[in-house]
């Protein structure tokens, strides 16, 4: 038998929190349910959580302060927000605080669970059991790691592994901006691209410790590693 993913759900719509707290319970998922900001930063501390489903408007304390937090203390827990924003200055600031996906409502469950598997790395196994030299750094996209020739070495996370994989793979030429949202994301529109965005950033930033090597952004194009 397979684990259960541990997902935190904090949602303070008490009908839609039990519908999708029983839907995921159905399809193998273990869920804590939360109904503000407060009690999901409680459920938190107090549990080994894989995956965190927030709803941007929360009484108490809302997802986006929330995710704010817990970013101070834990850079590598997933967290997709629900919200029914769609304005951009809102999907931005969801994934500058350390959001790494979003979902409108009304939103379907099956959609909700491919997005938590895709970023939990629970989809198709990839092939990504290479290793690659990256200027000054090796990488290992079996171990999820990213290690420079002095020793220090930075785990990524599944989807920051799966995107510079896939860098690598094209290293020096074009990675296709369309082609890899649609292969990482399932789908090419803005708030997935927007995430994109932010994962490159990430990246560049673990890879900062040789000037050598670049992400460049074509724009309207899509990114080259030059290394």
């Amino acid at each position: 038998m397979s684990k259960k993913i541990r997902v935190l759900l904090a949602e303070d719509e008490p009908a839609l929190a039990q519908i999708v707290k029983e839907s995921l319970e159905t399809r193998d998922f273990e869920v804590i349910l939360c109904h503000d900001g407060v009690q999901a930063k409680e459920a938190l501390e107090k549990n080994d959580l894989e995956i965190l489903v927030l709803d941007v408007m929360m009484p108490k304390k809302d997802g986006f302060t929330l995710a704010k937090e817990i970013r101070k203390e834990n850079n590598n827990i997933p967290i997709i927000f629900l919200t029914a924003k769609s304005q951009t200055k809102d999907v931005v600031e969801g994934f500058a605080l350390g959001g790494n996906d979003y979902l409108k409502k009304p939103f379907s469950v099956e959609e909700l669970i491919v997005r938590i598997k895709n970023l939990l790395g629970r989809t198709k196994p990839s092939n990504s059991s290479k290793e690659f030299k990256i200027g000054e750094y090796h990488f290992s996209a079996a171990k999820q790691e990213l290690q420079h020739k002095s020793g220090t070495a930075l785990g990524l996370t599944h989807r920051e592994s799966e995107l510079l994989y896939n860098l690598c793979l094209n290293k020096n030429q074009l990675l296709d901006r369309n082609e890899i949202l649609q292969k990482l994301w399932g789908q090419d529109d803005f708030f997935s691209a927007r995430s994109m965005d932010v994962f490159i950033s990430k990246l560049r930033k673990k890879l900062k410790n040789d000037s050598s090597v670049q992400i460049v952004n074509v724009r309207g194009y899509g990114y080259k590693l030059i290394c």
